[in-house]
This record gives structure tokens, C-alpha cells and sequence, in this order.
């Protein structure tokens, strides 16, 4: 299958972004007109990780969020369940593990911080995800959640979700090995919870304090929490 619905079966998901892995990187920069490296480096700095701490990325890909994260100093883990993205990020020099972000491969209690950028819309389950990201977090750790949203300016709100529904495919078609996923990602972003009804889902899944800074008008948020110590 080339193209996930919205009701998420994981096999299609994972085959989804095997399809895609080969240009995914080029692709997301010409579609956010190179606004996905600003994204990046706000994640890096809101999660503010330290030298020598341990800490996931989830939903990784070709992980190049994942080579932002490690500048830090910390030693960060690049986990995805598409093997397509992890092969085509393979050149990257970091620690990449295939893994089911509602069944993640670590014991309890393993990471500092843990983090899932513009992934946590493909776990089937994403309430289970974040309780999953939850179990793996030693008590007191950090989760930054950098997502799509919705924007908060009502006019660009408008031409935004035009851009998501027709452009975005239409521009696909040109720079992905994959068009026919970005009509999923466009309709997925669009069925995504705002910013406070995720910030919801996030304190009731194993976390407290959830909020959230918007990034680019709310076309994307950074969600932050923390574990009960």
C-alpha cells in the first residue's frame, strides 16, 4: 500500500514511510520552505539536554533530528518503525534501533528526556504512545513533543489548510519517491487535536504540567512535560 488512511493500520503506516525514505529529507524542506531546520533546533533547545544524559528520539526517520539532539552532548537513541527511513538515514553516525512506539524495546526507566517530532500523528494509538514514552522515562525526565497544529491566525488558518489539501500534494509529486503519502500527511494534520487537546491527552498518558509554545503562527507546537517524580 502507498498510502495510509487515517485509521492507522501499522503494517501500512511502516510500509508508507518505506516508500517515502529515499527523498524524505529534501522533501519536507522544499514543502516547509526550509522552516523544518528551525523546528529542529527549537526542539533541541526546548528538551535542553545535557552532556551525558541518555535520551530517545522516537519516530526518528533519517534521523536527522536525531544529529541535531546529539550536539548536546548527550547520548541519544534514533527509534522508528519504518526501516526504509532508518536505512536511508544509515550514513547518519548515531544509534538507530527499529522499534513499535506502543511497544518501545527498552526497559522502564531508561532515558532522561525522551522526544517525537512530527510522529506522533502515525502511532496508531497515540494516547498509548505517550504512556509508552511514559514507562521508558526515569521519574523527574523531560518529553518535548513537536507536532503540526493548528494555526492560530484565523486567515492564515484558511489558506494553510487550502496549502495542506491542494498544494502540498501537488508539490509532492515532484520531490517525493512517495506523492501519494503527503495526501495522508495532509489529511492527517488536518484530523490532528489543537494544541490544548493534546496538551489533555498528554497529562491524562503518564505526564504533568503539559504546555506548549507555538512555532511559524501554530502550523506546528512544542509540547512539554514531565514525569512524576
Amino acid at each position: 500500500m502507498s498510502r495510509a488512511d487515517l485509521t492507522k493500520n501499522p503494517r501500512d503506516v511502516a510500509s508508507m514511510f518505506d516508500g517515502v525514505g529515499k527523498n524524505y529529507d529534501i522533501t519536507n524542506t522544499v514543502l516547509t520552505g526550509g522552516i523544518d531546520h528551525y523546528w529542529r533546533v527549537r526542539t533541541a533547545k526546548r528538551l535542553n539536554l545535557q552532556p551525558g544524559q541518555k535520551a530517545l528520539d522516537l519516530a526518528a526517520g533519517t534521523a536527522v533530528s536525531t544529529v541535531e539532539l546529539t550536539k548536546s552532548g548527550a547520548y541519544v537513541v534514533a527509534c522508528d518503525f519504518s526501516r526504509g527511513m532508518l536505512k536511508a538515514g544509515a550514513h547518519r553516525d548515531v544509534p538507530k534501533v527499529c522499534g513499535d512506539g506502543m511497544q518501545l524495546p527498552f526497559p522502564d526507566n531508561t532515558f532522561d528526556s525522551v522526544t517525537i517530532s512530527f510522529g506522533l500523528r502515525n502511532i496508531v494509538d497515540y494516547k498509548a504512545g505517550l504512556a509508552e514514552l511514559a514507562r521508558v522515562t526515569k521519574p523527574g525526565g523531560q518529553l518535548t513533543v513537536c507536532e503540526f497544529s493548528t494555526p492560530v491566525v484565523p486567515v492564515f488558518s484558511t489558506f494553510y489548510k487550502e496549502y495542506l489539501m491542494r498544494a502540498l500534494p501537488q508539490i509532492a509529486k515532484v520531490v517525493s519517491s512517495n506523492p501519494e503519502a503527503y495526501v495522508y500527511l495532509a489529511e492527517s494534520i488536518r484530523a490532528w487535536p489543537n494544541q490544548a487537546e493534546l496538551a489533555r491527552d498528554i497529562n491524562a498518558s503518564g505526564w504533568v504540567d503539559a504546555g506548549w509554545q507555538n512555532l511559524t503562527f501554530g502550523i506546528a507546537a512544542l509540547h512539554s512535560a514531565t514525569k512524576p517524580a
